[in-house]
């Protein structure tokens, strides 16, 4: 579950990467507004995961979140079968 982890937060960084760029050269700021909160919040997400004690009952139901949310990724080449839910 790690690695899904750590490759949902590097698709954060890449995606607020790329956001940025659209904000700077396109003027994007309806899609910076829309979509930066909601990958914050999925970064949170996934620190919360990695500091969570894997015996707290909460740690299942985030594993399984996070699965799912790790499906809008599902194309990149790095996104593994096993990670589906």
């Amino acid at each position: 579950m790690d690695d899904l982890v750590e490759f949902l937060v590097a698709r954060i960084m890449d995606d607020n990467h790329a956001y940025a760029y659209v904000a700077g050269v396109l003027g994007g700021e309806a899609l910076l507004d829309s979509h930066l909160p909601m990958l914050d919040l999925i970064e949170q997400l996934a620190k919360n995961y990695k500091a969570m004690d894997p015996s707290d009952s909460r740690s299942v139901g985030l594993a399984y979140a996070l699965r799912i949310l790790g499906q809008s990724y599902a194309e990149h080449s790095a996104y593994q079968q096993e990670w589906r839910p």
